[in-house]
């Protein structure tokens, strides 16, 4: 697949605060790129926003809001003039048992996750279209894959994965590309916000190899540019991942024997599992939704 040269483009990465975006944006950055930030932490965002090489503007928007995105659209349109990229990638996750989670943060991992999602999309599909650009929808190792401990994260990965399919059917003949990015445990506040949580660590440290590794941030995001650089349909940050595809049918059944084993031996200590969102990102939107109440 040929790439495209991203130096001029102008990219809009959600979620742009921390983690895979704050790194994206650098990486992109360098690349040439012209970034418009998005995410619920100001002062997070200006100091991303500051570390740029090329010019950038940083907006505060929470990515469920329908009206603040289309808002947040326009304003990037008229300041760069143009949107060729856009990254999906805001996100939130909780962990612990189904049964007995906090039905409010088990909606918000939806409602961040997969409606953020489409918010997203929805606010900057025009410009998308006028540039012919390109979509990326980050997803997960847990589109490919459930696990136990983590029904919403799943839940909103699948439906990403599935919704980004859905996208790229649809808009190919605008010239417009979508593609998914499927990352494991990768080295974020996130992640190590979920291993805070003696259960859910050891949980995961038990899953069969590659899927027990925390991998380093770096060489995942310099996959995702590449896969923008190739308006790639299917990004995987980590190597293995794209052998995951062809075996997926099968890991449903082969986690539900794992899990049965596993969520056994953890019974008795999963009821002190937290049951809020994970992470410094996970506080940020929780600190968000207090303030607006």
């Amino acid at each position: 697949m040929s790439r495209v040269s991203l130096d001029g483009k102008v990219a809009v990465v959600t979620g742009a605060a921390r983690g895979v975006g704050e790194l994206l944006a650098r990486k992109l950055s360098a690349r040439g790129v012209r970034v418009a930030l998005v995410g619920l932490e100001p002062g997070e965002l200006k100091r991303v926003s500051e570390r740029l090489h090329t010019e950038s503007r940083h907006w505060y928007a929470d990515v469920t809001d329908h009206e603040a995105l289309a808002v947040v659209a326009e304003q990037v349109k008229e300041h760069f003039g143009r949107v060729d990229i856009v990254v999906a990638n805001a996100g939130v996750a909780s962990g612990g048992p189904f049964t007995g989670s906090d039905p409010e943060a088990w909606r918000r991992v939806i409602e961040v996750n997969l409606i953020g999602s489409a918010v997203t999309a929805r606010a900057f599909l025009p410009h998308l279209v006028e540039s012919r650009g390109y979509l990326l929808q980050i997803a997960s190792l847990a589109a490919l894959t459930p696990a136990p401990m983590m029904s919403a994260y799943c839940a909103s990965k699948s439906g990403v994965e599935a919704y980004a399919h859905s996208l790229r059917a649809e808009l190919a003949h605008k010239g417009v590309g979508v593609g998914v990015g499927y990352l494991s445990w990768t080295d974020t506040d996130m992640v190590r916000g979920a291993d805070q949580d003696d259960v859910m660590r050891e949980l995961r440290q038990r899953l069969p190899w590659p899927t027990n590794r925390t991998y380093p941030l770096g060489p995942a995001v310099d996959r995702i540019v590449d896969g923008i650089e190739r308006r790639s349909p299917h990004v995987y940050a980590q190597w293995w991942l794209r052998g995951m595809q062809s075996v997926r049918g099968y890991l449903p059944g082969m986690i539900a024997t794992l899990g049965k084993r596993d969520m056994r031996r953890f019974e008795p200590r999963l009821a002190g599992v937290r049951k809020g969102l994970v992470g410094a990102g996970g506080a940020a939107d929780e600190q968000e939704r207090a303030g607006s109440h």
